[in-house]
């Protein structure tokens, strides 16, 4: 291939020129707009707070009463003459009074923050589906595609007329299966 001209060279750059968008005008901003005078957290600060939140939440699942500390003892004499008692009481009796506090308090604050059932979170799978009319969204039984749909000899959902022709030539008892994934069969007894 040969090199370009510089009659070439000088056409391809004024193309680059005419399709340029950064020389755009661009009237949709404001000639007022200032930027916040907010100050924005940096990096440090974004993930100092968020060890923070979990170094809270980790505490708050350690001290849940879920499980209990273990004492400690200076030996593990089983005759008798070695006591929780003996030793200094007042010290220990002060740290575990301590901890027993931050615990309540901790519990009484989760107990306020979910007051009913379990909290859902993305890792709970035992939330129950959303009711919102949104989410009723209908799918195709048979491909998964959104369904527009239903039959009214076997009240499968299809999408469209070659599926439609498929749930016709279905055998029998395999439409119900069907109905029994999605949980919308009758049983009669």
């Amino acid at each position: 291939m040969a090199p370009p001209t510089p009659a070439e060279s000088e056409n391809h750059q004024l193309l680059l020129d005419r399709l340029d968008i950064a020389a755009v005008p661009r009237p949709f901003r404001s000639h007022t707009w200032r930027p916040s005078q907010r100050r924005n957290k940096n990096v440090k600060q974004l993930i100092s707070d968020s060890s923070r939140k979990e170094a809270s939440v980790m505490a708050t699942q350690a001290n849940s009463g879920m499980t209990t500390p273990l004492q400690p003892t200076t030996s593990a004499s089983t005759d008798g003459s070695v006591t929780p008692a003996e030793g200094n009481p007042r010290t220990s009796n002060i740290a575990q009074a301590a901890q027993n506090l931050s615990t309540l308090v901790l519990e009484k604050n989760a107990r306020a923050m979910f007051s009913s059932g379990p909290a859902v979170t993305y890792t709970n799978v035992e939330s129950a589906p959303s009711l919102h009319p949104a989410q009723q969204r209908r799918y195709c039984d048979i491909t998964g595609l959104p369904a527009a749909y239903t039959d009214p000899k076997t009240r499968l959902r299809y999408h469209d007329k070659e599926i439609f022709s498929v749930i016709r030539t279905l055998g029998q008892g395999v439409p119900e299966s069907y109905l029994e994934l999605r949980a919308a069969h009758v049983v009669l007894k």
